[in-house]
């Protein structure tokens, strides 16, 4: 099986429009959730998210182009040139043509479809645009990068919720190891803070009003964000052959479905993932240092996946580091885990553990180390992403340095 490893990362998040600015953030405990600026606010109970704010699609976008792109494709556009820049990957010849993309979102054009059914039940208006389809369509982002950067293999969208993005790279890391690919563009992007996306989220009555506080004995719900983050998966030896530089190896990778509750998370679907990750990975337990925690701010979530975390460690579970980062950027739903990724990387190649901000009171059934509110200094080999979605659909990846 072949070796993969990851040579390039971009994304455009709450925190900053880039992966250096992303990286200063999470250093200083940064919060990017604030008040929404979207239309008919006022009719909305829950008025705060993780917005990308300063983002002018103008300045990235001709008109034509806009016409095409769903803000969810505008943001993995923006951060796979980032990504692909940084890897110095060039796609020509035998490479276009084993190189592909696998990207994960749930919303996928949510903003299109909002601002359509607007025009026309709102509005009254009997015509759309004629690329509404294209635009909304969850493989858009995806088509848009093959076409983009001439990426001639595998091509696809992945959509489990809020575990799409880490089941995407789940398969770009198992298409390069299987020798099905060299190289993968992949992560993930949403964007669903339109009215009618924060709406729908409101009936769910898991959504907090004022901030998230994952693992937080007062903690009352989750926060949405937006915005994208990806990477380029490659091939080892290819990659050492054309002198690349190497952020870290994917080493892991389980997925497993609670087959319980289309909302409520099990415990021992969570436990399975990890546990799974880890055996995929050859790894002992006591070798991971940091897991970027799924941690949502519900009281479900954090609890569930502590115990899980409690269950596959045992005595090493009070050892290692678990933060939830959604508590600065939100809850980027299919989104999410990318971006989470490069809080992973940042721990890999930095030595600084991103911290769970907002961390207000001790939970007893929270009770691992959970780097409360400020980064920490400290030199990790092996890391866990946790991605535990509605549905029971679980996907974590585990990585190390070269």
């Amino acid at each position: 099986m072949r070796r993969v490893v990851i040579t390039g990362s971009g994304t455009i998040n709450p925190l900053g429009h880039s992966v250096p600015e992303t990286y200063e953030a999470m250093r200083e405990g940064r919060c990017g959730i604030g008040e929404l600026d979207i239309r008919d606010v006022e009719r909305l109970s829950i008025r705060i998210g993780g917005q990308v704010k300063g983002y002018n699609p103008d300045q990235r976008f001709n008109r034509q182009q806009q016409a095409l792109y769903d803000r969810f494709t505008q943001f993995t556009l923006i951060a796979a040139e980032e990504a692909i820049a940084q890897s110095g990957l060039e796609f020509s010849g035998h490479v276009a043509a084993e190189s592909g993309v696998v990207l994960g979102t749930s919303g996928g054009g949510l903003n299109t479809q909002d601002e359509n059914y607007r025009a026309v039940y709102e509005e009254g208006k009997n015509r759309v645009h004629p690329f509404i389809v294209p635009k909304l369509m969850n493989n858009s982002a995806a088509s848009h990068v093959s076409m983009n950067y001439n990426l001639k293999g595998p091509s696809f969208t992945v959509a489990t919720a809020c575990a799409s993005s880490n089941h995407a790279m789940g398969q770009a890391f198992w298409l390069i190891r299987s020798g099905a690919a060299t190289a993968i563009v992949t992560g993930g992007s949403e964007s669903m803070l339109c009215f009618g996306g924060v709406k729908a989220w409101e009936g769910l009555r898991v959504m907090s009003r004022d901030a998230c506080r994952p693992f937080s004995a007062n903690r009352n719900g989750m926060v949405q964000g937006e915005g994208a983050g990806i990477f380029v998966f490659e091939d080892f030896e290819h990659a050492k052959a054309r002198g690349a530089g190497i952020l870290a190896e994917v080493v892991g990778f389980s997925m497993t479905s609670d087959a319980a509750d289309i909302v409520m998370p099990s415990q021992q679907g969570a436990t399975r993932a990890i546990s799974g990750a880890l055996k995929d990975a050859r790894i002992g337990a006591e070798k991971v240092g940091y897991i970027n925690a799924h941690g949502t701010g519900t009281a479900a979530n954090d609890k569930t996946e502590c115990a899980a975390v409690s269950k596959v460690f045992g005595h090493h579970a009070d050892e290692v580091m678990i933060s939830s980062t959604k508590s600065m950027h939100g809850h980027l739903i299919g989104g999410t885990g990318a971006v989470e990724l490069l809080a992973c990387l940042m721990a890999l190649n930095d030595g600084i553990i991103a911290p769970t901000i907002g961390y207000e009171e001790p939970d007893p059934e929270c009770s691992l180390d959970v780097v409360p509110n400020e980064a920490r200094e400290a030199q990790v080999s092996h890391v866990l992403s946790n991605a535990f979605a509605f549905g029971g659909q679980n996907a974590v990846l585990a990585l190390k340095t070269l």
